[in-house]
């Protein structure tokens, strides 16, 4: 936390759809580091699916120390993943 974090949370709450999205990570960020975050998403989305790592890791290409880690941040983190995955699957 402090004021740089604060910008950037700031900056991207200011995005006002998913092509202003594509236009501020294409510039603040690599497409591997974009990737990595999706595929974190991604690995979130299916283990709270019940999906096991043999078949994450299958589909998503993510390691397994990927997989616990987003594994740990579900049980143990701030509920972010919760959230989010909550939110979009009641637009869906």
């Amino acid at each position: 936390r402090g004021e740089a974090l604060d910008n950037l949370f700031d900056a991207i709450l200011s995005l006002k759809d998913r092509e202003e999205c594509y236009k501020f990570f294409d510039d603040i960020a690599t497409m591997g580091e974009i990737q990595s975050l999706a595929q974190r998403l991604q690995v979130a989305k299916m283990l709270t699916e019940g999906y096991t790592y043999k078949t994450i890791e299958k589909e998503t290409k993510a390691s397994t120390a990927t997989i616990s880690r987003v594994r740990r941040c579900i049980d143990y983190g701030s509920d972010g993943y919760k959230l989010v995955l909550e939110r979009t699957m009641e637009k869906e």
